[in-house]
């Protein structure tokens, strides 16, 4: 049986369209992956072999994009479950680091008046500066919280909140 795997280990066959799977272009994924390999890519040891960088880059945005939960994505990306929970959140926290890089928000009267010129040019909403949007994320209730993370869906979640602009 022939492997259509990369270097990484993903199948290709799996993840035709890497686009669609991780909801950004394979330009920008080379972009970030190159940001942060030197924070999330670990050394090779003769005792372990090493997740490369792609890998936990590709599995994180997919985390990101999509409502998988760690099993999930480590049946996915045939990856130990266990391994996940602990490089998840360190390839998170990697990408804070480059928040200052890649988010700029306006800060004088004519910048703001251009992206609301973008707002109705692209999308037709005059007047706006952004869309905001939201979601209930389920959790695991919290130690001593009573009914605080409890929603009226009737799980307990945090809400995650998410303003962006016309592109």
């Amino acid at each position: 049986m022939q492997k259509n795997t990369d270097s990484s280990g993903i199948d290709s066959r799996m993840f035709p369209d890497p686009a669609e799977w991780l909801g950004i272009t394979p330009t920008m994924f080379d972009d970030i992956l190159q940001r942060l390999m030197p924070h999330i890519q670990k050394k090779y040891t003769r005792f372990h072999d090493v997740l490369h960088a792609d890998l936990k880059l590709a599995m994180t945005l997919r985390c990101m994009a999509s409502e998988d939960t760690y099993a999930t994505l480590a049946y996915y990306f045939r990856v130990a479950a266990g391994s996940v929970c602990h490089f998840i959140p360190e390839v998170c926290t990697a990408l804070l680091l480059y928040k200052d890089d890649v988010l700029a928000i306006p800060t004088t009267p004519e910048a703001w008046c251009e992206v609301a010129a973008q707002l109705k040019r692209r999308w037709n909403k005059p007047h706006s500066l952004g869309a905001l949007d939201g979601k209930h994320v389920e959790t695991k209730k919290p130690p001593s919280s009573g009914s605080l993370y409890h929603n009226y869906k009737g799980f307990f979640s945090i809400v995650l909140l998410a303003f962006v602009d016309a592109n």
